[in-house]
């Protein structure tokens, strides 16, 4: 009699199917059309590199023929040292002013949430509305240098923004006003997390502030600077739409990026072959980044 009713308990129920089932049956969906709309327009692309696409996509395979003519693209090369002086400017910059403002709010300074606030709020714009707001404040004629020479210093000049040599700095000077908020908001985090007896410890030994921020606090914050960097990188490789509000890629194409080279030959000159092999390569550059952060991230994991 007990077998009997052990086994009857053991067979699987119509509810129980359910329930077990239940979650994947309601991801499958979102599962799939991530499949298809991300993993599946990327080998797309990788296909469409490696074809004499133009306006249209054709399957006309030339291997690695677009690669070689991105190569020898001095724009292309243009928009990669861009990239490299954008994005180390940007990351460093963003990570000392964050780190300086993370220290002041962890004063317990009176206001901290109206200052925390305050240096968050450009991290909820978008870059658009970023850019569009510093291309009014960088316009010679209307913005900050119109600003200075109405209070009578003439000979003060900021035209950047229509320098060739000096406009990628624009993008660096705006970019790194709406993401160093987000930088001292983790470093924030990083350091309310930090044993308090520590901080006494050094300061009982006779250590200033500064040094013990230095010595003491900021190797306790090495995971926190990890993941900063790596997503300033992620932003920086990404970057379009700053681009395209503030400068537009110019004067000329002096402030072009990767993103932006992509866009204007994959659809504005009917390249789509050769735009498809710069996608790749950002792409490639993003798995760059990518890669070694969760390598990290699931090795912190196994051995915590």
């Amino acid at each position: 009699m007990s077998e009997s009713t052990t086994r009857i308990h053991a067979r699987p129920t119509a509810s129980g199917w359910l329930q077990a089932w239940l979650p994947r049956l309601v991801l499958a969906p979102s599962v799939a059309v991530s499949l298809f709309f991300v993993y599946g327009f990327m080998l797309w692309t990788f296909v469409l590199s490696l074809t004499s696409s133009r306006m249209l996509p054709s399957y006309d395979f030339v291997g690695f023929g677009q690669y070689a003519r991105l190569m020898a693209n001095e724009r292309w090369w243009v928009a990669s040292t861009n990239l490299m002086l954008f994005g180390v400017l940007f990351i460093v910059i963003c990570l000392v002013i964050g780190a300086l403002l993370a220290i002041l709010l962890d004063q317990k300074i009176r206001q901290e949430g109206a200052l925390r606030t305050i240096y968050l709020y450009p991290m909820a714009l978008s870059f658009i509305v970023t850019g569009v707001v510093w291309k009014w404040l960088l316009n010679p004629q209307l913005g900050i240098q119109a600003m200075v020479q109405s209070w009578g210093f003439e000979s003060f000049r900021f035209d950047w923004i229509v320098n060739p040599d000096m406009a990628i700095y624009t993008l660096v000077i705006a970019a790194v006003w709406q993401a160093s908020g987000f930088v001292m908001a983790l470093f924030l985090a990083g350091l309310r997390g930090i044993d308090d007896s520590i901080v006494k410890a050094a300061q009982l030994d006779g250590a200033s502030l500064p040094r013990i921020y230095w010595r003491v606090v900021m190797p306790c914050l090495r995971p926190v600077v990890f993941s900063a960097v790596m997503i300033l990188a992620h932003i920086a490789i990404k970057s379009f739409d700053l681009v395209v509000a503030l400068t537009g890629g110019g004067p000329g194409y002096a402030t072009d990026l990767p993103a932006t080279f992509m866009y204007t030959h994959a659809f504005n000159r009917a390249q789509i072959g050769l735009g498809s092999a710069s996608a790749m390569l950002m792409l490639g550059g993003v798995l760059a980044i990518l890669i070694p952060y969760l390598y990290s991230e699931l090795r912190s994991r196994k051995h915590g």
